[in-house]
């Protein structure tokens, strides 16, 4: 079986309409297939039309996270992080084509790799007072970074998900804010009176 019909369905059934995906995820796992598929064709030596779900095998993608990692530089998330789209076609092929469910399986068992969790890094709270008073409220935006800075500082949300926000989002009754998070999912946080 062509592995480019089974990439087709992925991306325009599987992906938005089984799985329910983001915009942003699926553009993700796009970008995971153009570096993919072009380092399979040339460690087969064939077309990139030419590949074949049998093509997939965990030793063609382990070399493939070993590429990601020492050639282009990529950290184990970001290895992590192209095993898991990967995985998911694999997830798609073993649903819809049964027949393929052994090819499937085997790259559903590589394991992701271990990743040194780092310390994440904060600041206290003088610290984020000076950041507050480095704000030029006189200036034409100064109110609105300000204010930004606050509900990101109040919220612990993400820059993107405030960059997102209106109005409508907004609950003044009972100082809430309803963000939109990864996965387009909704989730309310309180703030604090002083935001």
């Amino acid at each position: 079986m062509k592995l480019e019909t089974c990439i087709f369905r992925f991306f325009d059934q599987y992906l938005p309409r089984v799985k329910g995906s983001s915009d942003q995820t699926i553009k993700a796992y796009r970008d995971v297939f153009s570096l993919f598929l072009p380092f399979a064709a040339n460690r087969r030596s064939i077309q990139i039309a030419s590949l074949r779900v049998e093509h997939l095998s965990p030793e063609m993608l382990l070399s493939f996270l070993d590429h990601l990692e020492s050639d282009r530089g990529n950290i184990v998330r970001t290895r992590n992080q192209r095993l898991a789209a990967i995985k998911s076609l694999a997830k798609m092929i073993r649903l819809m084509y049964p027949e393929k469910r052994e090819v499937a399986q085997r790259i559903l068992n590589i394991p992701q790799k271990r990743a040194q969790k780092q310390l994440i890094g904060f600041l206290y709270p003088d610290e984020i007072l000076k950041v507050f008073h480095c704000v030029n409220l006189i200036k034409k935006n100064g109110f609105r970074d300000y204010t930004i800075l606050h509900l990101l500082e109040d919220s612990g949300a993400r820059a993107s998900e405030i960059a997102t926000l209106n109005l409508d989002y907004f609950d003044p009754q009972n100082s809430a804010l309803i963000i939109l998070g990864k996965g387009n999912r909704y989730r309310r946080i309180e703030l604090e009176p002083r935001t």
